[in-house]
């Protein structure tokens, strides 16, 4: 393929031990920076500023743990699962469980019955999912776009309770590494919050952490594919325009970048999963006119442009379900 000879050339594919080496080390100081606040602080209403401060470097240490699970940060696949577990225990969420389903996005991203991230109870994106939902489900899809925000909150907790689950049933491999490491996360978080914070405060600390993170990677995961094209359960494409068509960039400087990880260049992420992330910016402006020459839709905008395209395609779904029904 000429755009992926054309990577290669540019190596565009090589690894970029300088940026992650630089990055991890800055992630582990704001880690480090804030745990000593933390405990500097005390019982102290300061505290919630400490969270949200965390709730963005766990965040970090997850797009890390992102790079590492797609092997853009070393050749070697255990060194970059190394990687990978270590950021998994930080977080407290499954390094193994996440890969495993993220590799399946990748595979089939927006395509019913096949992508996971597609597959949420509490909201549809297709008129099929909508018109399945029952009960409270239900109600929640006909006012998805006004709860998609407050929705993010649960993310990240949501994430953490689906690895205990993938350890449980024993779907991940390395069971016990996976096991210790979530426990020592779970121990040693709740451990820490509870012994520096009276009891009020220390949940509220959880709260506004966990919701706060959630916020973020949804943030973060969203604008990628939410309200672009959703292909039928019998519906095929070619590789190219499978990850093309159902992906957006989101554009607008380093900033963008830095804050969401790299993920806003979405279609060339699909496109080349093991690119190192600070190679994307690059390879994003010969990816969009090779696909314009194909006559490819190649969807980009603005950040808070992919927001608002998220809530109007929502709120598109769940439109018949808020019209009055004929008598």
């Amino acid at each position: 393929m000429e755009l992926a000879r054309w990577v290669r050339h540019a190596g565009l594919l090589r690894r970029r031990y300088g940026y992650y080496a630089a990055r991890i080390a800055v992630n582990a100081l704001l880690l480090a920076g804030g745990g000593v606040a933390f405990v500097l602080l005390g019982d102290s209403w300061w505290q919630l500023l400490t969270a949200a401060l965390f709730a963005g470097v766990f965040t970090q240490f997850a797009f890390i743990g992102h790079d590492a699970g797609h092997r853009q940060i070393f050749g070697s696949r255990r060194r970059n699962d190394l990687v990978g577990y270590v950021h998994g225990a930080v977080t407290g969420i499954s390094y193994q469980w996440w890969v495993g389903k993220h590799n399946r996005h990748h595979a089939n991203p927006n395509h019913e019955d096949e992508d996971p991230d597609i597959e949420i109870p509490a909201l549809a994106f297709s008129d099929e999912q909508v018109m399945a939902k029952r009960g409270l489900l239900r109600w929640m899809a006909k006012y998805q776009a006004f709860l998609f925000f407050p929705l993010l909150m649960a993310e990240a907790v949501m994430l953490r309770v689906a690895s205990v689950q993938a350890v449980l049933r024993r779907e991940v491999k390395a069971t016990w590494l996976e096991a210790i490491l979530i426990a020592i996360h779970l121990v040693g978080y709740l451990s820490a919050v509870f012994l520096v914070l009276s009891p009020f405060k220390a949940v509220l600390f959880i709260l506004v952490h966990q919701g706060l993170m959630g916020v973020y990677l949804g943030c973060s995961f969203a604008p990628n594919h939410k309200g672009m094209p959703i292909l039928g359960k019998d519906e095929r494409v070619d590789y190219l325009r499978k990850q093309v068509l159902t992906s957006r960039d989101v554009l607008g400087g380093r900033w963008v970048d830095e804050l969401l990880g790299g993920l806003n260049y979405q279609i060339e992420h699909h496109l080349f999963p093991t690119m190192p992330r600070p190679n994307l910016r690059r390879a994003q402006p010969v990816v969009r006119e090779f696909c314009l020459r194909r006559g490819i839709s190649y969807s980009h905008c603005g950040l808070m442009a992919s927001y608002a395209r998220i809530l109007r395609h929502l709120h598109a779904v769940g439109a018949p379900l808020r019209r009055p029904r004929r008598t």
